[in-house]
């Protein structure tokens, strides 16, 4: 057993590092797989699909790079997109230099003198702006957003319509046709196993014509049907498909096969945040580290509930990093749509991160999240779960009295920082508790612990991490550390 998992890690390494060669893990055959039909079999394509410009060239990303490369053939609008893409920098620019990147924007793009002036702004932009910086002490990240407008407002009429009779919107037209055509096992090669639970298991898999690695979530449709699962894998698939986050894992395929259902997500390579609290020195973090991995599910959980997700099943297990030490939410079996105006029931999710609501059987809409940050933050920098201790036997109903009427207590461990996001967010009552009170994540990124993350740039994945985890040898611990149920739910 143990000379198999060698070389299934090392099967699986070879593949992420692109199997050596050009191809870079891709099949022999990959421009056959790839290869671009005749236009006339897009002609249905044509007819059907939406023509909004915000969803063609800005939401979609073969879209809006083939919208740009159209941008390019024309000097007017190479500027438009030029002018786009620099304000999108400043907005990401650190703080101490935003003022002189606004600077740098006025004078090349607003004046007439400039060989990159865009004359969609109007000369009477540049004194508003002037005057503006003059008067702000610090330029807020938003200053050139009705610019921005502007911009997409004029791309969206004429250049538009040009592009939509353009060869670019025929080469998307011929993208869409080959996203459209049937997936299946064969579509990937399929690796050493990742984690197995109540479902099935996860396993690496590789798609054949582009060399780009996944994990393949299989649920196995007996024992769905055996725990009555049905509803819970297509919730599962339903509010993957809605979601778009950097901090949640993507769903980038479905297929079946006779046995099983099968979910391609993102593959987050360093291992879940249990076993870097637990199994890497002694348990816990420093500070810093909890506060950018807390502020990057606080980023998460804002995707989800701007969806009107309530994920109800936040815990060390599900938090997953990738190669460069950034964390993912995942396994959202859980996961549920709040209708607008309404509340929800459930008494689910892990024993020791239930809200005191949820445990009380109250209706509730995204309160448990919050909660749930709350117990992970603490566990992070203690070292072990605010209401139950590791490797300590504890029946369930003591826990969840614990959770209910207990005030949690704070090691020298925590600075008056962790310990003050620490009790907002585990207060009790919903009403009281940090992120339930009218204005949802802005509350809990406005704590001053978070006073050094710029949010802008952590969103736009421009912050480095605090730790970077070593992939390879992370790949061989996890075969034999990896006991984590990666398909929990039953």
């Amino acid at each position: 057993m143990e000379l198999e998992n060698i070389v299934a890690n090392t099967v699986l390494l070879k593949a992420r590092e692109g199997g050596g060669g050009n191809r870079k893990g891709k099949s022999k055959k990959w421009k056959q797989m790839l290869q671009f039909p005749h236009i006339s079999l897009c002609e249905e394509l044509r007819q059907t699909t939406e023509k909004y410009y915000n969803s063609l060239c800005e939401r979609q990303p073969i879209g809006r790079m083939l919208f740009r490369q159209f941008c390019e053939t024309r000097v007017e609008l190479r500027r438009c997109v030029k002018f786009l893409d620099t304000v999108a920098e400043y907005e990401v620019s650190p703080d101490e230099k935003r003022r002189d990147c606004a600077q740098e924007l006025l004078d090349k793009y607003f004046s007439p003198k400039s060989e990159d002036h865009v004359p969609e702004l109007g000369e009477e932009m540049m004194g508003q702006f002037t005057e503006r910086l003059e008067q702000e002490q610090e330029p807020c990240k938003e200053l050139f957003n009705e610019c921005t407008k502007l911009i997409h407002d004029y791309l969206s009429v004429a250049p538009f319509a040009d592009y939509l009779d353009s060869m670019y919107y025929n080469r998307f037209l011929q993208w869409k046709w080959l996203e459209r055509q049937p997936v299946t096992k064969n579509t990937f090669r399929q690796y050493r196993v990742l984690g197995k639970g109540g479902f099935g298991e996860v396993c690496a898999c590789q798609v054949r014509a582009t060399g780009k690695m996944y994990a393949c979530k299989k649920l196995e449709k007996k024992r769905i049907k055996k725990r009555k699962g049905e509803s819970m894998a297509l919730n599962e698939k339903q509010i993957l498909e809605k979601v778009n986050s950097r901090f949640v894992v993507s769903l980038a395929y479905a297929y079946e096969t006779k046995d099983a259902l099968c979910l391609v997500l993102t593959l987050m390579n360093g291992g879940d945040l249990k076993f870097h609290i637990y199994h890497m020195g002694d348990a816990g973090f420093e500070e810093n580290r909890a506060v950018f991995y807390s502020a990057e599910l606080a980023c998460g959980l804002e995707d989800l509930h701007r969806e009107r997700i309530v994920y109800r099943d936040l815990k060390p297990e599900n938090i997953l990093l990738d190669d460069h030490g950034h964390i993912r939410i995942s396994d959202l079996g859980l996961a549920v749509h709040v209708p607008e105006g309404e509340t929800i029931k459930g008494r689910v999710g892990t024993v020791g991160y239930m809200a005191p609501e949820v445990v009380k059987n109250e209706r509730y809409t995204f309160s448990p999240d919050w909660w749930a940050l709350g117990c992970l933050m603490y566990e992070m920098i203690e070292g072990q779960s605010p209401f139950q201790q590791r490797k300590k036997k504890i029946k369930r109903e003591d826990v969840e009295r614990l959770v209910r009427d207990v005030e949690e207590e704070y090691s020298d461990k925590f600075s008056e920082d962790t310990k003050s996001l620490c009790k907002m967010l585990l207060a009790k009552e919903p009403s009281e508790r940090l992120g339930c009170q009218g204005e949802g994540a802005t509350e809990v990124k406005a704590h001053h612990i978070f006073r050094s993350i710029n949010f802008k740039r952590l969103k736009a994945g421009r912050l480095k991490a605090p730790f970077t985890p070593d992939v390879r040898k992370h790949t061989v611990v996890q075969s034999v550390h990896c006991t984590d149920v990666i398909l929990h739910n039953a």
